[in-house]
């Protein structure tokens, strides 16, 4: 389906490619993409667009979302916020498939399922009490792993395999996906007593994953270049670099909880030469992209501080200035200064990093100003779009999900402080 914006945008700049979606009553699993100048309402708490007198498809279908949603918390401390909670939480409820396959965006661009993304939300859908629905999608990620124990930089959402289109791996996922694992055992260990079960069950998806960071690691204890989350060149990045710490030690921490010593201590060791890595090659340069001076700010540094890591003062320094330097004048964030597209148009997932980072290190009113911001940006039916424009306007795909799980965490995060990673000994 194309779908025309209902006000013309500048060159560069995409047009609002829906308002958000929306679930088909009466044909479970049907997504429908609601157009950008819809003026269509949901019915209350749910994904069910209101056409009339409710029919008796729409009654259950709305019941069941209503459900759902108690299973679990919607944070936000404000109606405002958990009005957008409430619909970042029915959108990726959504926008995971049957088969825990997550739905990145609902255009053709978008409509494939990233391990990253995947992990955030898996991780966002546990911390938010859905350990079932993030169960499905670290199952369907477990499914999709390569024998090398890394992913393709995204698949069909059908489970069919990678999406063969010549971009390189991105293996980010590797540290990701643990990471979204642990999240999901440390919140399933509070509530059940089959999430050791369930975990060995993930081990083998685990065990590769963090095995092949190892490998990936070169002798200045940096991974090997390759494509991180700005999908434009291949490079040894800050960003990968810190997914894959997060990774290692979420890891080495699995591997104790379930008895793997040898395999805990060996990336225990592994993350303690990235760690050291990092702060060699890209803290001495104030933790900028690229581990050499001058590469410009990026978002990512946010990956080095809670809830993925305890932070130095270094790295809080860096967080600080680099959210002061990526900044927009609408009032949300560019990926990096030195981000090659568009240098008006705000992004909202890396807005929603540094609410996140507040939130957890006590910043209330910077991450409620931040999150208060994301909320006043969203479409009509408050969904949260991939970007907001020079004017303050929503655009390009709506929802994202990766924007959705991390406006979630940062909002729980107010809420209570979510845990941060353990730096293993060794």
């Amino acid at each position: 389906m194309v779908l025309v914006a209902a006000i013309p945008h500048p060159a560069g700049v995409p047009p609002l490619y829906a308002a958000g979606i929306a679930e088909n009553p009466c044909a479970p699993h049907d997504v429908i993409v609601v157009p950008a100048g819809s003026r269509q309402h949901y019915f209350a708490s749910s994904s069910v667009l209101e056409t009339g007198p409710a029919t008796a498809c729409q009654q259950v279908a709305v019941r069941a979302d209503r459900r759902w949603l108690s299973s679990g918390i919607v944070p936000g401390d404000s109606p405002q916020l958990t009005s957008l909670a409430t619909r970042a939480l029915l959108d990726l409820h959504l926008s995971t498939r049957p088969d825990g396959a997550v739905i990145a965006g609902w255009h053709n661009r978008w409509e494939y399922s990233w391990p990253r993304d995947s992990s955030w939300v898996a991780a966002a859908l546990a911390v938010t009490g859905h350990s079932g629905d993030s169960l499905r999608i670290l199952r369907f990620l477990q499914q999709t792993q390569l024998p090398s124990g890394t992913w393709a930089a995204r698949y069909r959402p059908d489970g069919s395999g990678p999406v063969d289109d010549g971009r390189p791996d991105e293996i980010d996922a590797s540290g990701w996906v643990p990471w979204a694992v642990w999240c999901w055992s440390v919140e399933e260990s509070h509530e059940s007593e089959s999430a050791e079960p369930q975990l060995a069950g993930m081990w083998p998806m685990v065990e590769a994953a963090a095995d092949a960071t190892v490998r990936s690691l070169s002798p200045d204890g940096l991974p090997a270049a390759s494509m991180d989350y700005w999908e434009n060149s291949v490079q040894v990045t800050l960003s990968t670099a810190a997914a894959l710490l997060t990774g290692l030690r979420a890891a080495a921490d699995i591997a104790g909880e379930l008895g793997h010593e040898t395999s805990a201590a060996t990336w225990a060791r592994a993350a303690t030469r990235l760690a050291d890595g990092i702060e060699a090659g890209f803290g001495r340069h104030g933790y900028h992209r690229l581990p050499f001076a001058d590469s410009g700010d990026d978002a990512a540094v946010t990956f080095l501080g809670p809830p993925f890591a305890a932070a130095g003062p270094a790295v809080v320094s860096a967080i600080t200035r680099t959210e002061r330097s990526l900044r927009l004048p609408n009032g949300g964030m560019l990926p990096g200064t030195d981000w090659p597209g568009n240098r008006t148009t705000a992004w909202t997932a890396e807005t929603a990093f540094f609410a996140l980072f507040n939130a957890e290190t006590g910043h209330e009113h910077l991450a409620t100003q931040t999150l208060t911001w994301l909320a006043a940006h969203t479409t009509r039916l408050g969904t949260l779009p991939e970007k907001v424009d020079a004017r303050g306007r929503p655009v390009s795909a709506a929802p994202l999900a990766w924007t959705d799980a991390a406006v979630l965490l940062a909002l729980a995060a107010q809420a209570h402080h979510l845990p941060v990673v353990p730096v293993p000994a060794g």
